[in-house]
């Protein structure tokens, strides 16, 4: 930075790749002195469920493999400086506060003066991946706040130290082992569907089911390699309608386990509102149809109807990539 000489004022920080001012660098504690009040966001979009879950021999262990089915509803983490404020505040959230914390200690940083705020869109508990989005975003705030690039491998680091975790720090379709936190096989971002989906009203605890989900995989290990294999192959040709087949095995699978009490019904008229297939969260409580095309309004009102029928308000999502 240039020196001052008598009145002549310094120039601005260089700009960052945002085209924003850069803050200034941190100082011998590891903190930024920020100089005016400024917000820094980081967004994480969730999931309606997955399109496959089900067993994987992985490195000669058994694993618990997803292909999380990613919608447009996000996570929002927000940190505006200010000055007046307690240093070093960490983000709402037990999660989200222990995965601030490893990024600061792994970049050896202290928080700045601030404030945090929170915003949602991902209902707890239903299988939106909540959690996982708002360690995500929490990060890529993070990185923001610090002017530092982001990485990837980092983020990926830190949600194995934090908890399970869906794939939703890609920005494509993935095999993805939610114990191991590994990225098995990347399956792009040419597939996409139309969606109405319902949530019951139950609540599901991952971690308590998890022991049932895999003694259920030992003895259906068959029938899943089947589906994942068919899910594969249909993600290699970028054929929607047949990924939407074998998430209907795949959620008729999970039937056998974790039950959803509207599943059978939606089964039953399928083919009567021209759905492509059906998709849950395997262990959460949200269902609902696929559709390759966008459903008409006409359409819209008969599938509220009957959603309406069963005890619930639908929602409609554009989900995928493509």
């Amino acid at each position: 930075m240039t020196r001052r000489r008598g009145r002549t004022p310094e120039p601005p920080p260089p700009a960052g790749t945002d085209g924003a001012p850069r803050p200034p660098l941190a100082d011998a504690d590891g903190r930024r002195a920020f100089s005016d009040a400024r917000t820094f966001s980081g967004v994480c979009h969730g999931t309606l469920g997955e399109l496959f879950q089900g067993p994987l021999r992985f490195a000669g262990r058994p694993e618990i493999a997803l292909v999380s089915f990613p919608v447009d509803r996000h996570a929002w983490r927000h940190f505006t400086t200010d000055p007046t404020a307690a240093p070093g505040p960490l983000p709402p959230g037990e999660r989200s506060a222990l995965a601030a914390e490893i990024f600061l200690r792994h970049h050896h940083l202290t928080m700045p003066p601030g404030r945090w705020h929170a915003h949602s869109e991902l209902a707890v508990g239903v299988g939106m991946a909540s959690s996982t989005a708002d360690v995500v975003a929490t990060l890529r705030c993070l990185f923001r706040v610090f002017d530092l690039p982001y990485d990837r491998r980092l983020v990926l680091d830190t949600l194995s130290r934090v908890e399970r975790a869906d794939s939703v720090f890609l920005e494509e379709f993935a095999l993805y082992l939610s114990g191991a936190h590994r990225v098995v096989r990347r399956l792009g971002s040419a597939v996409g569907f139309h969606t109405v989906y319902l949530v019951e009203p139950a609540l599901v605890d991952t971690h308590a089911v998890t022991p049932r989900l895999t003694a259920h995989y030992r003895r259906h290990e068959a029938p899943y390699a089947d589906c994942l294999r068919d899910m594969l192959e249909a993600f290699e040709a970028g054929d929607p309608a047949a990924v939407a087949r074998a998430s209907t095995t795949s959620a008729t699978l999970s039937q056998q386990v974790l039950p959803k009490r509207d599943f059978e019904t939606l089964l039953d008229h399928r083919a009567e509102f021209g759905a492509d297939g059906i998709f849950v969260a395997h262990t959460g409580s949200v269902l609902g149809y696929l559709f390759t095309r966008r459903p008409s309004p006409a359409l819209k009102g008969e599938l509220s109807a009957f959603f309406h029928s069963l005890g619930h308000q639908c929602s409609f999502a554009r989900t995928g990539y493509g």
